[in-house]
């Protein structure tokens, strides 16, 4: 009975086991039908998909015989252009990359420039027939729609998306390249600006200390480098960029220009002072500078902004008026000007004639660099200082005679010697009828005069400058006359009749008076001369007479007496008049020993001979040392020393302007302001 229960129990878990197998068998079978039915499902859509789609495609078929027989060429007939677009912009996307390469421009920049033309070229075409082409497409679209020939919702779709492209404007058709290129080629347009743009290095003068602008020669770009600026600026140009590289041009050049100019030291520009003996060492320096700028440095900018700008001589003015004005030209003009409004004196007349000189030597240079409409301030400014120049030097001119007139009533030196207004204006009148102003004040009186319809020649010039030394000879009586003293009178004329001789002679303006007049004043030196020896030291030798004393000599006593006597009125007369002429002066050196010379003559050897012969009768006496004060020695050392120019500046006699408001502008301050302006 336990073996019945055992193989009972066998069989059921048999069966259990096999009832799980079948279930397991089912699950399995379930799933696979899941995932039959899923395929299949997918593919049933799919069915319905192409079902659409063949519906779509049979409509035409469908559709009027004749619609679908013109539809043909009109398709055919929008789609070439479309294609050709197409075609377009595969070749814009497929200049990107060289075009967009940042060292393509400088490594090869005629290639670089060649591919922007290319791309110029198709965004032109594209510009032309994108929109014909889209046009095109869309009347076909419109086409298909009405008819019917096509799926509406396929028709709507290309509907809309050729109204999306009717929208873009022109200039997004290449998605920004075009202006990616044009960027790249501004930054090397300055790059070789920036490179060939260095100041020019200026060497010093050693003699002055300054640099030498003359033997300066401004370096060329090399003109592969001018090609290139030249090729760069014309596709620039070409797309809108001119205004750019006028400006970039004008910085680059401009500051290089104004960077080697001021290596030259152009401080002085800035001088706003109103002395025109100041202004003087600084208008030298402004006509060698205002030279080499406009016939140097502004004559090649020139050139080279022709040459770059060569297919737009408008913007090569305008950009070589910009660096003109960077350079400081305006500074030039504007010192000039300075100048001109300086404090009139006959100072400021050689310096104006100076600006005026530099100025017409440049003429040419000046109308050929600035005559066009951009260099309208640098004409007008030209212009304004030129007629400032030529009207301030013919004022001074013409007010010269007046001024020297006027002298008269000024008191001469008090010490007798030679006026500054005598020592000037002869060396003046000389600069003036010199080879180095006279025909510059030539042409100004010339051009003034022209201006008021009159003429003028050289023979007026040199007539009107006759009169003034002839205004300055007349005015010689009325100083001596001023002199209380005659003897102190008679030094005066004999020391400007010198002067004047002296300095005249072998002058221009000596040729002009003639040697008759400069002999008159020879001969008035002499007179002037034996006239103060007379009436000076020649009154001395007489009070050492021996009268009387040959009578006396048998008697000591006596003839002591009037030793004494004779003496001490010669000490009396000679301390006199040592004293007062020991501040008397005669400037010309040769003259005053010569004139020294003559009063020893006349006095040390008649005190010689007199002491000689009665001196013992008092040098024995107690008070001798009152009577016998001077040894023959000691006077000839005092006489020949006298009459010697003082160390000081004399402001006598100074030569004056009356300015418009009334004022007095002194224009000569002394003989040795003068001296040392007139060189």
């Amino acid at each position: 009975m336990g073996m019945d229960q055992g193989a009972e129990e066998a069989r059921r878990m048999a069966s259990l086991q096999a009832a799980r197998s079948a279930l397991r068998a089912g699950v399995e079978r379930s799933r696979a039908l899941s995932h039959a039915l899923a395929r299949t499902g997918a593919r049933v859509g799919e069915i319905q998909a192409r079902l659409a789609a063949t519906e779509a495609g049979v409509r035409p078929i469908r559709a009027p015989r004749d619609a679908l027989e013109g539809a043909g060429p009109n398709i055919d007939r929008a789609v070439g252009p479309a294609a050709a677009v197409l075609k377009v912009f595969d070749a814009v996307h497929g200049l990107e990359p060289p075009l967009l390469a940042g060292a393509a421009a400088r490594e090869d920049l005629p290639g670089y420039l060649a591919l922007v033309a290319r791309l110029e070229e198709a965004l032109r075409f594209l510009a032309d027939n994108c929109g014909l082409a889209v046009d095109w497409l869309s009347d076909i679209v419109d086409y298909l729609g009405k008819r019917s020939l096509a799926d509406p919702r396929f028709v709507a779709g290309l509907a809309g998306a050729l109204s999306k492209l009717k929208g873009v404007p022109a200039a997004d058709l290449d998605a920004g390249l075009l202006t990616a290129a044009l960027d790249l080629l501004e930054a090397e347009f300055c790059r070789l600006l920036a490179e060939h743009s260095a100041p020019l290095a200026m060497q010093e003068d050693p003699d002055k200390a300054k640099p030498a602008p003359a033997s300066i020669t401004p370096p060329r770009i090399p003109a592969a480098a001018v090609q290139k600026l030249a090729l760069t600026l014309d596709r620039l140009a070409a797309n809108g960029r001119l205004s750019y590289c006028v400006a970039a041009y004008a910085d680059a050049r401009g500051d290089t220009v104004s960077a080697s100019l001021h290596a030259l030291g152009l401080d002085y520009l800035q001088d706003q002072t109103q002395d025109a003996q100041a202004l003087s060492p600084s208008v030298e320096l402004w006509g060698r500078h205002l030279e080499f700028a406009v016939r140097h440095l502004l004559e090649a900018e020139r050139k080279l902004c022709v040459a770059v700008f060569e297919r737009r001589p408008e913007a090569a003015a305008a950009c070589f008026a910009d660096i003109a004005a960077r350079a400081g030209i305006l500074d030039f003009l504007k010192f000039g000007r300075a100048v001109a409004d300086a404090k009139k004196d006959p100072i400021k007349l050689l310096r104006l004639l100076d600006v005026f000189d530099s100025l017409s030597k440049l003429r040419l240079d000046f109308n050929r660099l600035f005559g066009g409409k951009a260099c309208l301030e640098i004409q007008s400014r030209t212009r304004e200082l030129v007629k400032r120049v030529v009207d301030g030097s013919v004022e001074i001119f013409e007010e010269l005679l007046v001024q020297v007139e006027l002298q008269r009533k000024m008191p001469p030196p008090a010490d007798g010697g030679v006026p500054g207004l005598v020592t000037f204006v002869p060396k003046y009148c000389n600069q003036l009828l010199g080879e180095q102003y006279r025909p510059v004040l030539t042409q100004v009186l010339t051009i003034h005069r022209s201006w008021r319809k009159e003429a003028f020649n050289d023979k007026m010039l040199v007539d009107a400058v006759h009169n003034i030394v002839k205004a300055l000879e007349a005015n010689f009586d009325t100083w001596a006359k001023a002199y209380e003293d005659k003897t102190l009178s008679s030094l005066f004329m004999m020391n400007t009749h010198s002067h004047f001789f002296k300095h005249l002679k072998s002058t221009k303006m000596g040729e002009i008076l003639g040697d008759e007049w400069l002999r008159e004043h020879e001969q008035y030196k002499d007179y002037y001369s034996a006239l103060f020896l007379r009436e000076s030291w020649g009154t001395l030798a007489p009070l050492l007479s021996r009268e009387g004393l040959i009578l006396f000599s048998k008697g000591q006593a006596t003839a002591r007496d009037l030793v004494k006597q004779r003496l001490k009125s010669f000490n009396a007369s000679f301390d006199e008049m040592y004293q007062k002429q020991s501040a008397w002066i005669i400037p010309d050196k040769d003259l005053q020993q010569r004139v020294c010379h003559l009063v020893v003559q006349a006095i040390v050897p008649v005190y010689r001979s007199f002491m000689q012969n009665y001196g013992p009768l008092v040098e024995q006496d107690i008070s001798a040392s009152k009577y016998v004060k001077y040894s023959a020695e000691g006077l000839d050392k005092m006489l020949s020393t006298l009459f010697m120019p003082k160390l000081r500046t004399r402001r006598t006699a100074s030569m004056q302007i009356r300015n418009s408001n009334g004022k007095i502008a002194s224009a000569v301050t002394g003989l040795q302001r003068s001296a040392s302006t007139l060189q």
